[in-house]
Parts: C-alpha cells; structure tokens; sequence
C-alpha cells in the first residue's frame, strides 16, 4: 500500500528565532570546490544566419560566488563566520574571489593555488527573464594530489580546531578527495562537531560516517538505484542511503516536492515554501549553510531542516547565487 503522507511536525517558532540568534557566535570550516559564476546578461532580437543559435547583443556582466565560496557567503549573511578551504588557480578570476572573500570578512587563508589548473568559472549567457541560452565551464576536474592535497588537509585540521561545524561542499571540480573527506570526519569525531556534506555520487563512499547529507533527488536516485517519485519513494531512498554511507541523516532535497528527512529517529517531508521559482542555482548552498549553523546551535534535524527549508524557498526567488539574513528566517 501506499505510504500516507508523514508530514514533519511544525517546529516552534520561538524556538527557531533563539537558534537564529546564535548563528553570530558560530564558526564553519567549509571544504570544497571553490567557483566563480560568471554572467553575460544580453537581448535576443534575431536568429544567426550561420546556425539556428540566438544572436546575444551583449547588455552587462556580473561575477558571483559560487560554489563552496558562496556556502561561505550564506553563512556570514547569516552572521557566522567562516575559514574556506579549497583550490583555486593563479589567475584573474581567483583574485576577484579573494577580494571578494575579503570584503565579505572571510578567512581565505585555506584557499591554495595550483598552478596546474585554471580558477573553476561557469560562464552563463542569460537573456531577457533570466533565461539562460548557453553555459561555458572552465575546470579542471582531476582530483588535486602531492603538496596540494597536503595543504588543503593542513587548512582544514586549522581550521577545525576552531570550528562549530564542518561542510564538505563538493562539486567533482578536484579539491574534495578521500583523504580531505577522512581528515573532516576525524575532526568531527574527535570535537564532537557536526560534519555535514553536499554530496556528489562517485564520492558516495568517500563521506561515510558524516552527521548529515543532503543529496538532491536525482543523487539520491542514483545513490539509491531507487526511482523517487512520492513520499514512500523518498523514505525507501533516504534509507538505503544511510544504511550504505552509516551517516547520522539524509534529507533529501526534492524541488517543489519539499524535503524528507531520516535521521533513524525521525522521518517525514517538509512540503516547499517557494511562491515562485526564478532560479534554483545555489539553493544547494544556501540549504547547508543553514543546515549547518542550525546544527551548530545546538537544533535537532528537524528544527535545522525548518529553516534550511524556508531558506530555499527565499533563495530559489532570486536570479543567480544568492544568500538570506537572519531576519529573513524570523517567525518560520
């Protein structure tokens, strides 16, 4: 038989507000791969004579965080502070995320160079209502190694000495390898800290024995071998994903199907809070960021799933990488 919907009981929102205000005694160590999302903004007013492709009349251009870099933007709107630790290369757009990282009052200090590879960048030609036409990658998504590997393994063990939380923000862009990922789930253990990771799926094994992972749907089917169509779907996948990772909880981020959490405890879907959907980039980011200062403060999975879930759905309002506020999450 079908599984009835199990809704997450509301959390109370007074509850909610005193973990919010805790966030600015928090600090997070995050790891991972460290993007720039670049913008070309344009009009389309005819088609290329030379092939059926939009001719773009080039309009303006912006460059954001992105990436792990913007998981750390999340947190300090959110009043925390942050040591990032990731690769970048030695090039013009690495600079521009240095400064940027600056003026946000992020400790950079974990960034390193390498200089076999190019600063990762995804360029997007957008037109008129943030419809994107075409994406450009620039990366290198080999798995960093040697003197590399070892000082991103150096940051992250200063860094957690410090540290409330650790996340692991992996996009297969090389910084996230199974030593890195071994040294966060040490760290965790030995502090006593949550470790939480956004997760791709070859390094599924690598983040065994984390606090929390957050698969969107598709990861979590493939990472399952499961299709996750309904509630019981998501609850049959958030549970073969744990058994096999021997993690403490999955939430499994479904889009307009709202959240499911299993924590072994506890189980049941948060339905979407989004009126309207612009873009979902970076809700990801903004999902454990929260998460993980949510946890940081002392809320159990449900409370920090409450207000990561309300995050998403300000965030997946907006165009591009963005972040909330405290005040933005008042009264969920």
């Amino acid at each position: 038989m079908p599984m009835p919907d199990v809704a997450l009981q509301p959390v109370d929102r007074a509850r909610t507000d005193k973990i919010l205000g805790q966030f600015s005694g928090l600090r997070i160590a995050i790891a991972g791969d460290v993007m720039l999302d670049h913008f070309i903004f344009g009009r389309v007013e005819r088609i290329s004579p030379e092939a059926p492709v939009p001719v773009v009349a080039f309009d303006r251009e912006e460059f954001r965080p992105g990436g792990a870099a913007n998981v750390a933007h999340n947190v300090r709107s959110l009043g925390g502070s942050v040591d990032l630790i990731g690769v970048t290369g030695r090039d013009d757009h690495a600079m521009w995320i240095r400064e940027s990282l600056k003026q946000d009052g992020i400790n950079a200090a974990g960034l390193v160079f390498d200089d076999g590879r190019p600063t990762t960048r995804k360029v997007r030609v957008v037109t008129s209502r943030n419809q994107q036409v075409a994406r450009i990658d620039y990366e290198s998504d080999q798995e960093v190694r040697g003197a590399v590997e070892a000082s991103l393994i150096t940051a992250l063990e200063s860094a957690g000495a410090s540290a409330h939380a650790v996340v692991i923000s992996d996009y297969l862009k090389g910084s996230v390898t199974h030593p890195l990922v071994a040294k966060a789930v040490g760290i965790a253990r030995d502090r006593r800290i949550p470790l939480l990771v956004d997760p791709k799926i070859p390094h599924l094994d690598y983040y065994a024995g984390a606090t929390l992972v957050t698969p969107n749907n598709a990861e979590a089917e493939t990472a399952s071998h499961m299709r996750i169509r309904t509630h019981g779907d998501a609850r049959s996948a958030a549970r073969a994903i744990r058994e096999r990772l021997g993690c403490g909880a999955v939430l499994i981020t479904r889009g307009e199907a709202g959240m499911w959490l299993f924590d072994g405890r506890t189980e049941g879907h948060l339905p979407a809070t989004a009126r309207e959907v612009a873009d979902v980039t970076g809700a990801g980011d903004t999902v454990i960021a929260v998460l993980s200062l949510a946890l940081a403060a002392g809320a159990d999975m449900i409370e920090a799933a409450t207000l990561a879930n309300a995050a998403a759905g300000i965030t997946v309002g907006k165009f591009g990488p963005s972040t909330v506020s405290p005040s933005d999450l008042k009264g969920v």
